[in-house]
Order: C-alpha cells, then sequence, then structure tokens
C-alpha cells in the first residue's frame, strides 16, 4: 500500500465545566494505563511508545476501544500529534468499503517506525529530544466530533474525535505539567483539528510557548457545502464558545475558520501551514463534495488571505507538487523550496526564531 492510499485510509472551552465534563467522561481510573512524566529530560534513544486506555466515552467509529500513545523524553518540550486519514459524512460516504473512510484502522498501532519527525536517531530532527502524545485518528470527524449519528439503516458512525482528542490533550497537561514549548502537529484530516487544540493548549498551560503546524488542509474553503459536512460531526457539541467570537457560534465554523477562531481567542499562539500546492489528495474531495476543483494554489492562497485578514498571524510553507503531506515521512528532511529546506523553516519556527512565509514560483 502506497503512503498516500494509507494516509486516506486513516485520512477552552465551551464553559468550562462543560470540557472538564467531556473529558471527565473518557477517562481511565487505571491509573497503570497512565504514564508519568520523568523528572529530568532522558536520552534521545530512549524513545519507547507507551499505549494509554482511556476507557469512558471514548470510542472508535464503530464502538471499539480508542487508545493513544505517549513517549516520555524532555517533559518540557512536547508535541500533541493528531494523526491523519480520511472523514465521512453521509450514507454513501460512510458505506462499508468506500474508500474515503476506513473503520478497521486501530489506533493500537504503534507510531514507532514511522519517519520524518518520529525518526528520533536522525539528527537532524528537531524533535529528537521532544516528549509524544500521539492521537490516532478513528472517527472520520477530523478529530472534532461529538456525535453518534446513523446515517441509513447498518451505517451508525460514532464521531467522537473531539472526546478522544480531549482525553490525550487531558493527560498531556497532567503528565506535562511543566512543559514550556508544546507543538501541535497534524497531518490532514489532523491539520484541521490543530489549531482548535493548540488555543485548548494555551487555556491549560499558558505560560508555555504554543506552536501549531498544520499539514496538509490548506485547501478547504469556507463555502456551504464544505460547512454543511463539518456539522454533520456534531462540531456544535464539541468546539468551544470563546467569547472573542461574537457572532461566530460553533454551528458556524468553517475550515479556514478554525484558524480566525482559535487565533482570535489564543493571540500568543504561533500559527503555521505547509502544503503542497496541487495536493492531489485535498483535490479529490472537492467532486465528493460537489464541486469543481478549480485552482488548488489560488484556494491556499485566498484562504490565508482571510484568515490574515480577519487579525490571524499565519505562517506558511507551500511547495510544488501534487503530494499530500511530509510531517511523517521522508522528505520533511529533503524538501526544499528556493534555496529554504523545510527541515530548518520548523526548526527555526518551534525554537522561536524569525521565520518568513516560503512559497514556491513554479508550482505545478
Amino acid at each position: 500500500m502506497t503512503r498516500t492510499r494509507l494516509i486516506m485510509a486513516r485520512l477552552v472551552v465551551l464553559v468550562v465545566f462543560v470540557f472538564a465534563a467531556t473529558v471527565a467522561a473518557c477517562g481511565s481510573s487505571d491509573e497503570t494505563n497512565r504514564s508519568k512524566a520523568p523528572t529530568t529530560p532522558v536520552a534521545a534513544k530512549a524513545h519507547g511508545w507507551k499505549r494509554i486506555v482511556p476507557g469512558g466515552d471514548c470510542k472508535c467509529s464503530h464502538g471499539s476501544k480508542f487508545s493513544f500513545w505517549v513517549r516520555q523524553a524532555n517533559p518540557t518540550k512536547v508535541v500533541l500529534f493528531l494523526e491523519s486519514g480520511g472523514g465521512c459524512f453521509s450514507a454513501r460516504t460512510c458505506a462499508p468499503g468506500s474508500e474515503l473512510y476506513n473503520p478497521a484502522i486501530s489506533p493500537e498501532e504503534t507510531p514507532a517506525g514511522d519517519g520524518g519527525i518520529f525518526d528520533f536517531y536522525d539528527r537532524r530532527n528537531p524533535f529528537a529530544d521532544y516528549s509524544f502524545v500521539y492521537v490516532p485518528y478513528c472517527t472520520a470527524d477530523v478529530h472534532l466530533g461529538n456525535v453518534t449519528r446513523t446515517y441509513a439503516r447498518g451505517i451508525t458512525v460514532h464521531h467522537k474525535g473531539f472526546v478522544n482528542g480531549s482525553a490525550a490533550l487531558a493527560h498531556l497537561t497532567k503528565a506535562f505539567p511543566d512543559a514550556t514549548n508544546v507543538v501541535v502537529a497534524g497531518e490532514s484530516a489532523g491539520s484541521v483539528a490543530a489549531p482548535v487544540y493548540g488555543a485548548l493548549v494555551s487555556d491549560r498551560l499558558p505560560k508555555a510557548r504554543i506552536t501549531v503546524l498544520a499539514d496538509g488542509s490548506g485547501t478547504y474553503p469556507d463555502l456551504p457545502r464544505f460547512n454543511r459536512a463539518m456539522r454533520a460531526w456534531g462540531l456544535v457539541n464539541a468546539l468551544p464558545a470563546w467569547t472573542e467570537n461574537p457572532g461566530r457560534p460553533a454551528a458556524r465554523w468553517t475550515f479556514p475558520g478554525l484558524f480566525i477562531q482559535s487565533g482570535r481567542h489564543a493571540p500568543k499562539v504561533v500559527f503555521a501551514r505547509h502544503d503542497y500546492a496541487y495536493d492531489d489528495q485535498q483535490a479529490r474531495w472537492y467532486p465528493i463534495i460537489g464541486m469543481p476543483v478549480g485552482n488548488l494554489l489560488a484556494r491556499i492562497n485566498r484562504n490565508e488571505r482571510l484568515i490574515e485578514g480577519a487579525g490571524v498571524k499565519l505562517l506558511s510553507y507551500t511547495a510544488r507538487g501534487r503530494e499530500h503531506t511530509l510531517l511523517s515521512d521522508g522528505p520533511f528532511y529533503t524538501q526544499e523550496v528556493g534555496e529554504r529546506r523545510f527541515v530548518d523553516w520548523v526548526r527555526d519556527l518551534i525554537e522561536g526564531k524569525p521565520v518568513h512565509d516560503v512559497r514556491c514560483t513554479k508550482c505545478s
């Protein structure tokens, strides 16, 4: 199976007490399932993963158990990683055998052995000594759903991505309370949710420097057909009603709007994105939604203008080509636009050094 097909196969607070209840409902009373942060940094090579099964209301799309993974390393530097995957929002897209959504993907699969930022032996890796909380994707709702929906007879999907992600977030803040540098990174579906989780981390760790790195969703627009798909996942039951967003209730949140609302709520968070200019995997969603693909690079640029026009700074790296994502693969180290390597751009980004937008000139 190619990496692109594998990705597609996987392709705060509402009010404080509501968010706390959501997390508590998914919490585990079994302390043996919880990993403890070390009091001192550990060597980068000691990068074993531990599986956490939160229980409670956490579940995958067909009701099976959800779990996430934790890697203990430097307790002051942590990555919250949101896994990639597909999505579904109708009887057709959620039907068994749909190429858009694979309910057989298991959160029990460890991220050990993945490339890119997960290659802790590569000296070029700016995340080599980071602790990680890895959130698998098995809910077909870009990690933001909170509803159980029956689309047709025999097709019931538990869109509980936000419940699952909230449990992982609660674990991060409990296990790493002294974190000073937190990176919320996501690929594909995970990149859609990354800005929201970045703002939620900021709520819980207000003294930490928070960086959001979203890889592979920059074309998705603020248009009714896309927005209706989002609402199928029960976002109104999950997303926080932040007071900084008057007149923009959760029911009206959009793909680029996730950056806008998160940035307004948590202005100290550093928001960044990476996309390939003509991403084949993003392109395939437009006919599924019932829209022409159009010019994907123009869509990326239009979304960035929309986000920054709303007062939220968005740093961007746009590469040529039709690939999808690169955070968990070899091109993380080799991609270069002009004379600016992506790995170096990311290193400067997470270290708080000046970073400028990088854009391909011959992009097709």
